[in-house]
């Protein structure tokens, strides 16, 4: 696959935690409200693109295991439904506003990669989340700064 790219998911592990994502195997990516993260969602994953989970709001934060997209995005069924923390009422079935793709679990590191870790390490200092105010939830990741993380996972 020539064209694979590579992104940044962020959860927060007591909402969903790549320990969840290895239990269920995969996982709908749903309930992002951010129009740039879900415009990355949308128009460029890929089925087989790589992802790095990362756990957000944790002690340390940082990237914990690695997922795979597995369906390109579709609309986010929480935006319609009234009981979910992501409705949204502007939101219809023919006008969805906010999408969602799936991912699949690959492998749970056997440490975390903090992010003071990932912020000191040699060749990762443009990566987005180490940038001051790079908070989206989906992001794009170099090749090159998905590669070190993946040797440093080993």
């Amino acid at each position: 696959m020539a064209n694979k790219k590579y992104w940044l998911i962020k959860s927060e592990p007591d909402a969903y935690s790549i320990d969840d994502l290895k239990r269920d195997k995969k996982t709908c990516w749903d309930g992002v409200r951010n129009y740039q993260a879900r415009n990355f969602m949308r128009d460029e994953m890929k089925v087989g693109d790589l992802v790095l989970y990362y756990h957000s709001n944790a002690k340390p934060p940082g990237v914990v295991g690695l997922a795979r997209v597995s369906r390109t995005a579709y609309p986010d069924h929480t935006a319609l439904d009234k009981k979910s923390k992501y409705y949204d009422p502007r939101a219809t079935k023919d006008k969805p506003i906010w999408m969602m793709v799936d991912i699949e679990f690959v492998e749970r590191f056997p440490q975390v990669i903090s992010l003071d870790t990932l912020k000191q390490t040699k060749g990762l200092e443009k990566m987005r989340v180490v940038q001051r105010g790079q908070r989206l939830s989906v992001q794009p990741v170099e090749a090159a700064h998905f590669q070190v993380i993946r040797k440093m996972a080993k």
